[in-house]
């Protein structure tokens, strides 16, 4: 990195942004992070391995958050595929582990195919602009709804984050979010809510495994997690970041996720795409009120993956001290603005607003269907209703 894109990157960083970036990897791993245990568990993996696959995740997260991000100054942020990592739980058979890791590379290497060949990109132009914010919309009702539903189970709590949030956004609406997180964690330690004494330092140790392959391997792993991770992640991914106003070129993004993940796939990385909520944290109003500078939060929330990835399990710890309550009032809050925003998108256009209605309708449902996530089929949903709708819209 040059010593301008340095002094940019220290001029255009700030609280708000390395809090949004913290929120994001708070949200992200506090979220899933339970699947990919039982992913690796299930594949066979020892504790060792399992320490691996959270060094190799978060070391391909923060090296993409940060390395894109920069590259292109727009808040590229990853995760892993939770929708994989669910997959791998009930569904691998009697696979082996080291042919488990064969086929999480050759999965990683039909990704990078998928994104440099640019046969991703011309698919994702064929979304209309108020299908994806719907889509985005739906993705994230449940975690503004969220917000309240915690009060039935943590009132106090969650009441007074969702007060200084509404106050915050009134005197302070930089640090509203920053405040609203320390608020949430002064009361759940007063509440003595806060299980910290489970934490210890302990370093993650990468662990390479040589990679083999099986026919079971490849129809029962690789190609239903390369699917799942494109339908379920990529397209939801690429979808908030068109929401959010961002022109980030699809096909290099892809393509350098996937060359990252077959890298870090012998140590345990099964599955990097792009994210979709947490994302969104990371492009909101709440990461910085310029637009331009948003990118800063995703820079930060790749340093904060790279932690992820060095302290393995007692990062995971620490996240898990926190209440649910508490994670999800904070991601909720975080994601107001972009719920608002994504609503209006969706509902812009009174020629697309039914299709864009059933695109939200069906992905808030949480229909699965085939292994793939409800992201995926809303689109389908709403793009049929296009066409039947508008049957002449494609024509001159």
């Amino acid at each position: 990195m040059s010593v301008g894109s340095k002094r940019s990157l220290l001029r255009d960083v700030s609280l708000p942004s390395v809090m949004a970036g913290f929120i994001t990897v708070l949200v992200g791993f506090a979220s899933s992070a339970v699947i990919v245990f039982q992913a690796a568990q299930t594949v066979g993996a020892s504790q060792a391995q399992i320490a691996s696959w959270m060094w190799a995740l978060g070391l391909g997260m923060g090296v993409t958050c940060i390395g894109l991000s920069l590259r292109y100054r727009v808040p590229v942020v990853t995760a892993w595929s939770t929708p994989g990592a669910a997959m791998l739980v009930v569904g691998t058979g009697a696979v082996g582990y080291s042919d488990a890791i064969g086929a999480f590379v050759l999965a990683a290497v039909l990704g990078m195919i998928a994104g440099f060949s640019g046969i991703f990109a011309r698919a994702m132009r064929r979304v209309p602009m108020a299908l994806a914010s719907g889509m985005l919309a739906g993705v994230l009702l449940r975690f503004g709804l969220e917000v309240f539903v915690s009060m039935g189970t943590q009132l106090a709590m969650a009441l007074a984050m969702f007060a200084t949030w509404l106050v915050g956004r009134r005197l302070f609406p930089r640090y509203a979010v920053v405040a609203t997180l320390l608020v949430g964690i002064a009361v759940a330690g007063g509440q003595g809510l806060l299980q910290l004494q489970q934490v210890r330092l302990e370093w993650a140790v990468p662990v390479f495994t040589t990679p083999t392959l099986s026919w079971p391997a490849v129809f029962s792993i690789a190609l239903p997690l390369f699917v799942v991770t494109m339908a379920s992640q990529n397209i939801p991914g690429v979808a908030v970041i068109r929401a959010c106003g961002y022109d980030t070129p699809v096909s290099p993004v892809i393509g350098w996720i996937g060359v990252v993940n077959t890298l870090l796939a012998p140590f345990g990385a099964f599955g990097l795409n792009l994210a979709a909520i947490t994302a969104a944290i990371c492009m909101g109003r709440e990461a910085h009120e310029d637009p331009a500078r948003r990118y800063t939060a995703a820079v930060a929330a790749g340093a904060f993956y790279i932690v992820v990835g060095l302290f393995g399990a007692t990062v995971a710890a620490v996240f898990a001290a926190f209440p649910r309550e508490l994670v999800a009032c904070v991601a909720g809050i975080a994601l107001f603005g972009t719920i608002a925003n994504s609503l209006a998108g969706a509902l812009r256009e009174e020629a697309d607003r039914e299709a864009a209605l059933v695109t939200f309708l069906v992905t808030a449902s949480g229909l699965s269907l085939a292994g793939i996530g409800s992201a995926f089929w809303g689109l389908v949903a709403g793009g049929i209703c296009l066409l039947v709708l508008r049957p002449r819209s494609g024509r001159g």
